[in-house]
């Protein structure tokens, strides 16, 4: 009898229904047949991915596409969370973006086919982060065959998973069982919040000739889903926005006479901390998923294999953002609005002539433990209110900005080659090309003041909206003091090559010897353009506000009383407002070259890959070669007046002292219709750039190890370590200057270094798995990693460069806060759990991981949540089949996956005199619960219905401790309902 070893066994359950990409194909053999097996239903789904884990010599988990269709989930991130060791970023409750064991989503390589996919986001904030993190909204549940997810690495494997590596294989044409297949689904999606209906449509064909040598397929879907977030925020405009402490020689208002029957002095409120505003927000939008997937397969004989495969999707995605916010710091500093936002002098309150400070009345005050132990006092609730008599001062902001032509795209085209040169000999190539765009036509909005004489509030439990009731509004109307339009586009694109060689030896241990090279070209590329006014004048604001939704923050468990109304514009009424008010200049004036990123990233990689098997042990052994070259511009300022600007549509002006100064750039400078007086355009004024060219070359070798043993025929254990790299965000390397802020402590301004290093990490995996009866496993991973590199934010290098301050109309010396780098670790367990209960038709799975992060300045690792896990339940016959599944995640900082390489994140804070780091904002644990239900009515007609966020979880934030209630967003119940037609 012969006996299929299990490394070969490895590979060939991989690569039933689709065989695996050249990128991977040198792991695990290829040359066994592929065993094709009958797959139908949740438990026989089940039954083939517990099969492909089993044999594969390193440490992965795997989703095929059936368990795709019988879990509900709408894009690929919804079906990877449900993995061991697998975390989710949400947006709108619909997963986005995958992490492993305990790290952020940009330590996470995703491929396709084995190669890179080119990112993009839909939300303007996303789009400018430049963030590696692959955004997975755009990519349909539907489209996936197999996602391997790899926990140990190999040598064989595309290099950049710091934290691993994720591969979905989409279908072979050839892997078909019938000459003629397909698949159409029709059906709709409903979401509670906005109370909208939305069509749900994909559909598939597949043919084949009779000799299986050609083969293709079709497939396109049209996903679409009406959006909406409301949401309790400390979100505000200059000084009034997040927490900060109480400073009675600033806030002249509180006074002891103030605080008169409290029990309490002035004095008694110094470093109190409180929150600068109470707001709510709210959203509105839709997400339009449209696109589509074709394969071409050609087998002419056993001996050469080629496939052609091609995707593309677009997500338009318009969305309105409205905004109440408040403006207590404002009304302690006794400062009025500004157009910009800020409160600085002599730019004050004024009730009769006078200035005035707003005071404290009826305060409370408790006590907090930070995450990081020290003990700080916060104002849970107060009464800001202005001395009696005083006229309707500053107390907030009202907005609206409409995203119109939002959208995102991502497509990929690879070209994959398989040729067995002789019994022992196998060559494959993969040359593939792929490209994402974000893009937001215009980002335009309007910014009112809000007058009145005082607010109350009362924060709650994190989970529940706070108290916030507003005093003497509508005495004085409200006021435009900003507007707001521009246009973002970020582009991400890659090209790569690579070729592959295995050659079998089957000599005592050694079973092959596998080796290849790859080349990737990768850009990034982000700018924004701004459109001209044509009067400095705001000009007539539109007329005929309407009210909020009555039913707003309804699901935010608000308390009796608080205020959940504001006004809006239809965006019609903005788009008409701006439409008057700006004009066409010119491309290049509408440039602002301080906020754009070019990036460039050349990657060079060559491994060699020893695959052993002898009796009970299997594994490889394999060193990669890695080569990274970095070329950025960065945007670098030029002192004011240094260089003339050329007006709109006229030729560059040359500048001596700066030969490679922009001179076509408006950076926002004015060019209004009015060319006389202060409105006439001053070539002059502003800061002008150019770009500074930088150039790294890094090196980095590799090694991994894999060894997997068989202590008896159904228990397994693995060992593996390695060497992985990952790479820094683009803007880290490349971002231009920006941000300058002068106080007290001096001058200070965010810049990239270029010199950073990838980040690297040593990691250690050891696993146990029982596979104890049919579809059953229990199974535990520990794991350790050891990183090199982690960026370091908001730290100052020495480096300075001279700026122009407006505000005091002088030139000076800014220190440049950027990155450095340090330390971080992680350890970490694993529990998974699976069983069906006999021949009921019923079972469970359940999966638990801890990862214990520890980065070197003792701040929590971005993004990194300590604790996740799930657990489902599943009923399946022969007509219906059911899923129950819950998702849990533990706290983590809550943070773009690319934040700012000098923001203050990782700075220091002076608080009751007492230095400690600054607070991050933190997302609390959340639990999502989901199912899904199939009723088959013939072998070939079923009726599936799916519902998300079950139980309209409250995503709540906080910062030092939960005492500080930052932000709270419901998003709405999600069902779909589909009549599937298989053929």
């Amino acid at each position: 009898m012969l006996k299929q070893k299990p490394l070969a066994a490895a590979v060939s359950l991989a690569l039933l229904g689709a065989a695996s990409m050249p990128a991977l194909a040198q792991s695990d053999a290829d040359n066994v047949a592929v065993q094709k097996v009958e797959v139908t239903g949740i438990r026989a789904s089940m039954a083939k991915s517990l099969s492909v884990k089993k044999n594969a010599s390193a440490n992965i988990e795997v989703i095929t596409a059936e368990d795709v269709g019988k879990m509900p989930d709408k894009n690929l991130a919804d079906s990877l969370q449900r993995l061991a060791g697998v975390a989710v970023r949400t947006d709108y409750d619909e997963a986005e973006k995958v992490a492993l064991r305990g790290t952020n989503p940009d330590m996470t390589m995703i491929l396709f086919n084995g190669h890179a996919i080119a990112g993009a986001d839909w939300y303007v904030g996303d789009q400018g982060s430049s963030s590696r993190s692959t955004s997975l909204s755009l990519l349909p549940s539907s489209v996936l065959n197999q996602a391997l997810v790899y926990k140990t690495s190999q040598a064989d494997l595309v290099d950049g998973g710091l934290a691993g590596t994720i591969n979905v294989t989409t279908r072979k044409p050839l892997s078909a069982k019938e000459k003629i297949s397909g698949l159409a689904s029709v059906g709709a999606s409903y979401v509670t919040l906005p109370g909208k209906t939305a069509p749900d449509l994909d559909a598939l064909i597949n043919w084949k000739n009779d000799a299986n040598t050609f083969g293709f397929f079709v497939q396109g879907f049209a996903n679409k889903r009406y959006i909406r977030r409301d949401t309790a925020s400390r979100l505000a405009y200059g000084t009034s926005s997040g927490w900060d402490v109480i400073n009675t020689n600033t806030m002249k208002g509180i006074t002891d006479a103030s605080l008169a029957g409290t029990g309490l002095k002035a004095s008694d409120l110094n470093g109190v901390r409180m929150p600068g505003s109470m707001s709510t927000e709210f959203v509105e939008g839709i997400r339009d998923r449209k696109g589509g997937m074709v394969s071409f397969q050609f087998k002419p004989n056993q001996d050469i294999d080629v496939s052609l495969t091609g995707f593309h999707a677009r997500m338009n995605a318009n969305n309105y953002g409205r905004l109440k916010a408040g403006a207590i710091y404002s009304m302690l500093l006794g400062k009025a609005s500004l157009a910009d936002g800020s409160t600085t002098a002599p730019f004050n309150t004024n009730s009769n002539g006078q200035q005035v400070f707003a005071s404290i009345r009826n305060p409370v005050i408790v006590n907090e433990t930070t995450m990081y132990g020290d003990t700080l006092r916060v104002l849970k609730s107060a009464d800001i209110v202005f001395p009696d008599g005083t006229t309707p001062q500053y107390i907030g902001n009202s907005e609206g900005f409409y995203r119109d032509g939002a959208s995102a795209t991502s497509s990929f085209l690879d070209l994959d080659g398989k040729w067995r040169v002789s019994p022992d000999l196998t060559l494959k190539t993969l040359l593939s090309t792929t490209r994402g765009v974000g893009r937001t036509a215009a980002d335009q909005g309007l910014t009112y003041a809000r007058f009145g004489t005082g607010v109350s509030y009362a924060l709650g439990s994190v989970d529940e909206a706070p108290y916030v009731q507003y005093q003497g509004t509508g005495a004085k109307p409200d006021q435009l003091v900003a507007r707001t339009i521009s246009a973002l586009e970020s582009i991400d694109k890659e090209h790569s090559a690579q070729l592959d060689a295995e050659y079998r030896v089957e000599k005592g241990w050694i079973q092959s010897i596998a080796s290849g090279v790859r080349f990737a070209d990768h850009r990034r590329d982000s700018e924004r353009r701004y459109p001209a006014y044509r009067t400095s004048s705001l000009g007539a604001a539109p007329a005929g506000a309407i009210p909020w939704p009555s039913d707003f923050g309804n699901d935010l468990a608000g308390p009796a009383g608080w205020d959940n109304t504001g006004y809006t514009f239809t965006p019609e009424m903005l788009k008409a407002y701006f439409a008057d008010n700006t004009k066409e200049t010119s491309d290049d004036f509408e440039r602002r070259i301080a906020t754009e990123l070019h990036v460039r990233e050349r990657q060079s990689s060559a491994y060699a890959q020893l695959n052993f098997e002898h009796d009970r042990w299997s594994g490889n052994v394999g060193l990669r070669f890695v080569r990274t070259q970095v070329n950025a511009d960065i945007p670098t300022p030029i002192p004011a007046g240094a260089c003339e600007r050329a007006a709109p549509n006229q030729p560059a002006i040359p500048c001596a002292a700066y030969p490679g100064a922009i001179s076509t750039a408006g950076e926002l400078q004015p060019y209004y219709d009015n060319q006389t007086g202060t409105d006439k355009f001053n070539p002059r004024a502003g800061n002008m750039y150019y770009f500074t060219k930088s150039d790294r070359r890094f090196d980095n070798w590799l090694p991994s190890l894999n060894v997997r043993y068989e202590v008896q025929k159904d228990m397994l254990v693995r060992f593996g370590a390695s060497r992985t790299i990952g790479r820094q965000n683009y803007n880290i390397v490349g971002a231009g200057f920006g941000t300058p802020t002068c106080d007290a402590q001096g001058c200070r301004v965010t810049g990239p270094n270029p010199d950073l290093k990838p980040l690297t990490a040593d990691n250690l995996d050891l696993s146990w798995a029982w596979y104890f009866a049919n579809r059953s496993l229990v199974a535990a991973n520990v794991f350790y990693s050891r990183i090199e590199g982690y960026a370091k934010t908001g730290t100052s290098g020495g480096a300075t460069i001279d700026l122009w301050d407006s505000a005091s109309q002088s030139l000076k010396t800014y220190a440049v806060n950027t990155s450095q780098q340090q330390g971080a670790r992680i350890a970490g367990l694993e529990l998974s759990y699976e069983q069906p209960f006999g021949t009921t038709g019923f079972g469970f799975t359940s999966n638990v991981s801890r990862a214990k992060t520890k980065v070197d300045d003792g701040r929590p690792m971005v993004g990194a949540s300590e604790w996740a896990g799930n657990l489902g339940g599943y009923y399946e016959n022969d007509k219906l089949s059911m899923r129950l599944v819950a998702n849990y995640r533990s706290e983590y900082v809550n943070s773009t996956t690319a934040p700012a390489p000098t923001a203050n994140s990782q700075g220091l804070t002076t608080i009751n005199g007492v230095l400690m780091p600054s607070a991050p904002t933190m997302a609390s644990p959340v639990t999502t619960l989901a199912f899904n239900a199939s009723y088959s009515f013939t072998p070939y007609l079923a009726l599936t219905f799916d519902a998300t966020n079950l139980t309209n979880v409250r995503r709540a934030y906080y910062r030092y401790s939960e005492q500080e209630q930052q932000k709270l967003d419901v998003s709405g119940r999600q069902f779909y309902v589909s009549l599937k037609y298989k053929f």
